[in-house]
């Protein structure tokens, strides 16, 4: 169903659950990676994805159409992410490279991580990166969104963005090709 035919439904008090329940099915998957790509842990990954959905159900009736649904939905996932890693740190005391140390570490957990060894590999190498990086490159590398689609959910020139993505893929390269 399209998104215009999803945000009818919703306005429609009759089809308003059903048509919430079309939209977290066609939109939970996509969020759940992307938030798992900067939380790494599955569980708090779930949660977010859980705090995201019931956002845009609170907010839908003031979704303005000026971006897209998805665009509007990875907004507001990718601010309870940044949110719950700030949260983190301020409740451990630790500077963001120890939180990011502590994702990487995860990664190595059973169940945490089911790539192949290049693939943990470019996980620890993502985590290297400030966290802005870090977003950007997810987004254009797993999830092949446009720069005008990031500009839109990050708030950021497209060419703050593009400058990110090469600083991103040239930190990644140089922690590759570091062993």
């Amino acid at each position: 169903m399209e998104d215009r035919e999803l945000l009818d439904k919703f306005s429609d008090p009759h089809s308003r659950n059903f048509a919430f329940n079309l939209l977290v099915r066609k939109y939970q998957q996509k969020t759940y990676w992307h938030i798992r790509r900067l939380v790494v842990d599955h569980d708090d990954a779930d949660d977010l994805v859980q705090e995201t959905f019931i956002k845009v159900w609170h907010n839908l009736d003031r979704f303005k159409e000026g971006s897209s649904l998805f665009t509007w939905i990875y907004r507001i996932a990718t601010n309870e992410c940044l949110t719950f890693l700030a949260k983190k740190r301020k409740r451990f005391f630790v500077p963001i490279v120890d939180v990011e140390a502590q994702l990487s570490d995860k990664l190595e957990h059973p169940g945490t991580f089911t790539g192949d060894e290049i693939q943990l590999k470019l996980q620890k190498a993502i985590l290297t990166l400030p966290e802005k990086q870090r977003l950007v490159f997810n987004m254009k590398y797993y999830d092949d969104l446009k720069y005008e689609e990031m500009s839109e959910i990050v708030g950021t020139s497209v060419g703050a963005l593009k400058a990110s993505y090469h600083l991103a893929v040239k930190k990644i390269e140089d922690f590759l090709n570091k062993d």
